[in-house]
């Protein structure tokens, strides 16, 4: 599990020029899925923003955009924290995923995909291949793949729906990863998924997008057990 994070500057923060309300959200709301900022941090509005060397505004505006997507909450006499990973908010999330990706993948394998989206699916299964001991890389080359379908059968667009519903779901997989849930398992999942759209059988495609978004679930109580203090449980 990543170390808990600081509010110091990182690789993805923007220097030089103020930050704008976007690459603030952006980069901290990052931080917060990829666990570098642990639930219960507090975050202070002075301190971020002299980090991304703006004014308070900027960062009060993207802080509110975090609240909508319960990753912070604001407390009277306590400030601002980085919230708990809802586990209500993760099975709404995998019902959501589900939802789309089963119509996503189901298209694809109907219609078919081109034989130069299927060569890039491949080349995301190899680049997991090679950062799977790299848990943010290994997220990073997951989520290419899943948009790599939707772009597709053209609609990639509404990966855009996705990210901010899947937001907690991220926090979960990731604390997951690698120990909890094997990346090797999930690279299998992926071969398949694309050789049931290859195949033109949508039904096993439903079949595997299905197995698929139900891994993180399979150890939720696990996780739930191991980090009391990161996970609520409020279904």
């Amino acid at each position: 599990m990543p170390a808990q994070g600081q509010l110091g500057r990182s690789a993805g923060d923007i220097t030089g020029m103020p930050s704008s309300v976007d690459d603030i959200h952006a980069v901290i709301r990052n931080e917060i899925i990829t666990l570098r900022l642990m639930p219960g941090v507090k975050v202070s509005e002075n301190e971020l923003a002299r980090r991304f060397n703006t004014s308070r505004t900027p960062v009060r505006e993207a802080l509110l955009r975090l609240v909508d997507e319960g990753l912070v909450k604001v407390w009277p006499q306590r400030g601002t924290l980085i919230t708990p990973i809802s586990l209500s908010a993760v099975r709404r999330a995998r019902f959501v995923r589900e939802a789309i990706e089963v119509a996503v993948f189901r298209k694809a394998a109907i219609d078919g995909l081109s034989p130069e989206v299927l060569a890039q699916l491949d080349a995301i299964i190899a680049q997991q291949h090679a950062v799977r001991d790299e848990p943010v890389r290994f997220t990073e080359a997951d989520d290419a793949f899943h948009h790599a379908f939707a772009n597709g059968i053209a609609v990639g667009d509404i990966w855009a729906v996705l990210e901010r519903e899947k937001a907690q779901f991220d926090r979960l997989r990731f604390l997951s990863l690698p120990n909890v849930t094997p990346v090797a398992v999930l690279i299998d999942q992926h071969r398949h998924m694309i050789a049931t759209v290859r195949a033109r059988d949508p039904e096993a495609a439903e079949k595997a997008v299905r197995d698929h978004l139900s891994e993180v679930l399979k150890v939720t109580e696990q996780l739930s057990a191991r980090y009391p203090d990161l996970i609520i449980n409020d279904t």
